[in-house]
């Protein structure tokens, strides 16, 4: 927690001017505040650390397992003090207080080496900061170790040893599809094979492949750099997100031209890739001969196993309805009652669920004769474990709780529930 002699050691009257504010940095005290936030996030296992300047107080939240909670509400004059200390530690401008800047830098935390991404943004009361916390040591996962189902599993696995070809993989901002992405490069990774990718940022670095670094200020966007990525002999292409109908159109031409490309798209599920990318402008039968499959993922909060412990669930309640044919009398679950480990939250950590949609003949014949996307879900239907199900899986493996898993999905459903 912040200690009350750190506050104590700051004046608390706003500063006159940039160059006062300069002189203060030096301060012990300013910059002890700024390392504590940040060890005490790191403590928690928060990725995201937001300093909101607010009409009469600077609230600090922290991002734990997904869920955003206030930490502290410090004194407001404390705020100026703090977007100093951090723009200079991040390189950015510190006249500059009417645009949003973004810049990063590294922090030592014992043993860890933490890669800190600093965004401002130019609010009512002053200037926010949110940093997000990455972990540059920590050890990539490998696809076993991702939570997939056992069916799950083999279609991904087989879909990132197709020759050629387009998968994609989709899902909300912080559902985990960076890590399922490197997982599977890593898994491809050999010295037979040339690996690019083009990020925005890069996230982690992966030893012998060509991660490019795609920044819109230097003029290296997307397009550009998959142009000249396929005049670089590559076998597979790893295009960090896929943002505009150009970017689309060279990936599926890459894809149609024999490399194996993985790419992300923001969609609600497996199916909604496919009705994003014909709303850009790709051609029907060209997605049908380029794509391969597509990988939906969520991350829900996973039940803390210092505290969880099981209950009866009530036949005709709520948990009962979702559960459907799942369900049968005396039916036992697990979830958290909350402790010091998990912060009374009754979670710790996360866990994804996941739908994998493997196209074959017949759905691409369906794609290609212009079939409407409710069609193509029903005849996916058939084969597709979705996110429900693979949810209901981990509920009753007891993994997360129901509440996580509704809160997660794109469900019809939930209208009836509410």
């Amino acid at each position: 927690m912040i200690t009350t002699q750190i506050l104590q050691g700051m004046k608390r009257e706003p500063l006159a001017n940039a160059n006062a504010g300069l002189q203060k940095l030096g301060n012990a005290p300013v910059a002890a505040l700024v390392d504590r936030l940040i060890e005490e996030a790191a403590a928690a296992r928060a990725s995201d650390i937001h300093i909101e300047p607010q009409t009469k107080v600077l609230r600090i939240r922290l991002r734990i397992d997904g869920n955003l909670c206030e930490r502290h509400e410090l004194p407001l004059a404390v705020h100026v003090f703090l977007v100093s200390r951090i723009k200079i530690m991040s390189a950015l401008d510190i006249t500059e207080k009417r645009i949003p800047q973004d810049g990063r830098f590294f922090y030592l935390y014992g043993e860890r080496r933490i890669d800190i991404r600093v965004s401002t943004m130019p609010v009512m009361a002053g200037e926010k900061i949110v940093l997000r916390l990455l972990n540059a040591a920590e050890r990539l996962l490998r696809i076993d170790e991702l939570g997939f189902s056992m069916q799950n599993k083999q279609l991904f696995r087989e879909l990132c040893h197709r020759p050629h070809g387009m998968v994609i993989n989709s899902g909300p901002v912080n559902s985990g599809k960076t890590t399922t992405l490197y997982a599977a490069l890593h898994e491809l990774n050999d010295v037979s094979k040339n690996i690019v990718t083009l990020e925005d940022p890069i996230e982690y670095s992966l030893e012998g492949i060509n991660q490019i670094q795609v920044s819109a200020k230097g003029k290296l966007t997307f397009p550009l750099g998959l142009r000249s990525v396929l005049r670089q002999d590559p076998n597979i292409i790893m295009i960090g997100e896929i943002r505009d109908t150009e970017t689309a159109e060279i990936a599926v031409r890459a894809a149609l031209t024999g490399h194996l490309v993985f790419t992300t798209l923001h969609t609600n599920g497996a199916i909604g890739c496919i009705s994003r990318l014909l709303d850009m402008g790709i051609e029907p039968y060209l997605l049908a001969a380029a794509l391969q499959g597509v990988l939906a993922q969520r991350l829900v909060r996973r039940i803390c196993t210092s505290c969880r412990e099981e209950y009866i669930v009530r036949p005709g309640s709520l948990e009962a309805y979702f559960l459907g044919e799942n369900y049968h009398l005396g039916q036992k679950l697990l979830h958290g009652r909350g402790c010091p480990a998990c912060n009374g939250s009754g979670y710790k950590g996360r866990i994804p669920i996941h739908e994998v949609l493997f196209l074959d003949d017949e759905f691409r014949l369906a794609l290609q004769e212009k079939r409407d996307i409710l069609q193509l879900k029903e005849l996916a239907g058939t084969s597709l474990t979705s996110m429900k199900m693979d949810g209901k899986e981990k509920i009753l493996a007891g993994y997360t709780t129901i509440a996580e898993v509704v809160s997660a999905i794109d469900d019809d459903d939930k209208s009836k529930r509410s």
